[in-house]
């Protein structure tokens, strides 16, 4: 395994750990419906982690990572495209660094240029 994919398992396993004691210290029912939504969100997200890890490259998964940093809701926008992509079957190789670039390039509005003049 990687250290991403060691991360994940730790932060996967104190999650379930801090779930689980949420679970001891409150009403059993509200606890239970609780971890419940919280087991169904975690595994969304963990398939999606590994659709995504299978389809980049590492370094286009590491451009994705500084964007999801920068403008998380526009890694978000890629993210659901390049998966809607690959459930297609439109994608007929793993998108590399340049190809997420591209990708990048038709999804970003134009940079507006600013002018300043003096009068």
């Amino acid at each position: 395994m990687s250290t991403a994919d060691d991360e994940l398992h730790e932060l996967r396993q104190r999650r379930l750990r801090e779930l689980q004691q949420m679970q001891a210290a409150s009403a059993p029912g509200v606890a239970n419906a609780y971890a419940q939504q919280q087991a169904e969100l975690d595994r969304r997200e963990a398939e999606r982690a590994e659709a995504l890890r299978r389809i980049l490259t590492p370094e286009a998964r590491e451009r994705l990572g500084r964007i999801r940093l920068a403008k998380p809701e526009v890694a978000q926008s890629i993210e659901q495209q390049l998966l809607a992509l690959a459930a297609s079957g439109r994608l007929q190789r793993v998108v590399d660094d340049a190809m997420l670039r591209a990708l990048l390039e038709r999804l970003m509005p134009d940079r507006r240029e600013i002018r300043i003049t003096r009068r």
